[in-house]
Protein backbone atom coordinates (compact mmCIF):
# COMPACT_ATOMS: atom_id res chain seq x y z
CA UNK A 1 0.00 0.00 0.00
CA UNK A 2 1.80 3.28 -0.65
CA UNK A 3 1.50 6.03 1.80
CA UNK A 4 -0.79 8.06 -0.40
CA UNK A 5 -3.76 5.36 0.13
CA UNK A 6 -2.60 5.33 4.13
CA UNK A 7 -3.20 9.15 3.75
CA UNK A 8 -6.44 9.31 1.82
CA UNK A 9 -7.91 6.17 4.63
CA UNK A 10 -6.93 7.95 7.80
CA UNK A 11 -8.70 11.43 6.29
CA UNK A 12 -11.62 9.75 5.54
CA UNK A 13 -11.61 7.99 9.24
CA UNK A 14 -10.92 11.60 10.79
CA UNK A 15 -13.81 12.93 8.50
CA UNK A 16 -15.99 10.35 9.49
CA UNK A 17 -15.41 10.54 13.18
CA UNK A 18 -16.11 14.70 12.74
CA UNK A 19 -19.53 13.54 11.15
CA UNK A 20 -20.06 11.57 14.18
CA UNK A 21 -19.17 14.03 16.51
CA UNK A 22 -21.28 16.71 14.43
CA UNK A 23 -24.90 14.46 14.61
CA UNK A 24 -24.06 13.96 18.26
CA UNK A 25 -24.19 17.51 19.33
CA UNK A 26 -27.28 18.22 17.17
CA UNK A 27 -29.25 14.95 18.66
CA UNK A 28 -28.56 17.24 22.60
CA UNK A 29 -29.54 20.24 21.14
CA UNK A 30 -33.11 18.32 20.10
CA UNK A 31 -33.25 16.54 22.84
CA UNK A 32 -36.55 17.07 24.82
CA UNK A 33 -35.70 17.42 28.36
CA UNK A 34 -32.11 17.84 29.89
CA UNK A 35 -30.51 14.63 30.91
CA UNK A 36 -29.43 13.97 34.59
CA UNK A 37 -26.16 12.10 35.69
CA UNK A 38 -27.88 10.25 38.03
CA UNK A 39 -28.63 6.13 38.47
CA UNK A 40 -31.44 4.32 39.41
CA UNK A 41 -32.23 0.85 40.06
CA UNK A 42 -35.62 -0.14 38.17
CA UNK A 43 -37.42 -3.48 37.64
CA UNK A 44 -37.91 -4.29 33.74
CA UNK A 45 -40.76 -6.53 33.12
CA UNK A 46 -41.45 -7.69 29.25
CA UNK A 47 -42.72 -11.05 27.66
CA UNK A 48 -39.76 -12.91 26.39
CA UNK A 49 -39.49 -14.54 22.90
CA UNK A 50 -42.03 -17.40 24.44
CA UNK A 51 -44.66 -14.73 25.26
CA UNK A 52 -43.39 -15.18 29.42
CA UNK A 53 -43.69 -12.66 31.36
CA UNK A 54 -40.19 -11.73 32.63
CA UNK A 55 -39.35 -9.21 35.35
CA UNK A 56 -35.31 -8.70 35.39
CA UNK A 57 -33.90 -5.89 38.36
CA UNK A 58 -31.60 -3.04 35.84
CA UNK A 59 -30.00 0.48 36.15
CA UNK A 60 -31.36 3.19 34.37
CA UNK A 61 -28.86 5.94 34.24
CA UNK A 62 -28.84 9.67 32.22
CA UNK A 63 -32.44 10.27 33.56
CA UNK A 64 -34.39 12.70 31.61
CA UNK A 65 -38.66 13.45 31.82
CA UNK A 66 -39.01 11.11 29.02
CA UNK A 67 -37.21 7.86 29.95
CA UNK A 68 -33.60 6.99 30.45
CA UNK A 69 -30.75 4.73 29.21
CA UNK A 70 -31.01 1.24 30.79
CA UNK A 71 -28.68 -1.23 31.49
CA UNK A 72 -29.67 -5.12 32.10
CA UNK A 73 -28.46 -8.65 31.96
CA UNK A 74 -30.28 -10.16 28.76
CA UNK A 75 -31.33 -8.66 25.54
CA UNK A 76 -34.73 -6.40 24.56
CA UNK A 77 -35.98 -5.75 21.06
CA UNK A 78 -35.43 -2.43 19.86
CA UNK A 79 -39.31 -0.98 19.12
CA UNK A 80 -40.97 -3.26 21.76
CA UNK A 81 -42.96 -2.07 24.50
CA UNK A 82 -41.53 -2.65 28.33
CA UNK A 83 -42.53 -1.48 31.80
CA UNK A 84 -40.41 0.11 33.92
CA UNK A 85 -40.95 -0.39 38.02
CA UNK A 86 -39.40 2.09 40.11
CA UNK A 87 -38.27 1.70 43.84
CA UNK A 88 -41.60 3.74 44.87
CA UNK A 89 -43.62 0.82 42.87
CA UNK A 90 -45.14 3.44 40.20
CA UNK A 91 -44.98 1.13 37.07
CA UNK A 92 -44.28 2.60 33.71
CA UNK A 93 -45.06 1.44 30.07
CA UNK A 94 -42.05 2.40 27.68
CA UNK A 95 -40.89 1.60 24.36
CA UNK A 96 -36.99 0.45 23.70
CA UNK A 97 -36.10 2.78 21.21
CA UNK A 98 -31.99 1.84 20.48
CA UNK A 99 -29.48 -0.41 21.40
CA UNK A 100 -26.59 1.50 22.50
CA UNK A 101 -23.04 0.04 23.19
CA UNK A 102 -22.61 -2.45 26.17
CA UNK A 103 -21.28 -1.22 29.70
CA UNK A 104 -19.55 -2.86 31.56
CA UNK A 105 -20.06 -6.38 29.66
CA UNK A 106 -24.07 -5.82 29.72
CA UNK A 107 -26.57 -4.68 27.25
CA UNK A 108 -27.91 -1.09 27.17
CA UNK A 109 -30.33 0.55 25.94
CA UNK A 110 -32.19 3.95 25.37
CA UNK A 111 -36.06 3.97 26.48
CA UNK A 112 -38.51 6.46 26.24
CA UNK A 113 -41.68 6.69 27.77
CA UNK A 114 -44.93 5.73 25.95
CA UNK A 115 -47.17 8.20 27.64
CA UNK A 116 -46.52 11.74 28.70
CA UNK A 117 -48.64 12.63 31.33
CA UNK A 118 -48.20 13.59 35.02
CA UNK A 119 -47.10 9.87 36.10
CA UNK A 120 -44.16 10.34 33.89
CA UNK A 121 -43.26 13.54 35.00
CA UNK A 122 -42.87 12.24 38.38
CA UNK A 123 -41.88 8.70 37.82
CA UNK A 124 -37.57 8.95 38.98
CA UNK A 125 -38.86 11.51 41.76
CA UNK A 126 -36.63 14.71 40.51
CA UNK A 127 -37.21 17.86 39.23
CA UNK A 128 -35.85 18.44 36.04
CA UNK A 129 -33.76 21.58 34.85
CA UNK A 130 -35.80 23.53 32.49
CA UNK A 131 -34.47 23.01 28.63
CA UNK A 132 -33.04 26.17 27.70
CA UNK A 133 -33.53 25.23 23.74
CA UNK A 134 -37.38 24.15 23.93
CA UNK A 135 -38.65 27.10 26.25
Amino acid sequence: MTPKHTEHRVKSTHRSHLAAAALTRIQVLKRRSSRMALSAAVILSDDDRQKSSVSTPARATNLNRHGAVVQLNRELQVGSIVVLKNQRGTEISARVVSQLAALQGAPTYGLEFVEQDEKTQNFWGITFPTNPTNV
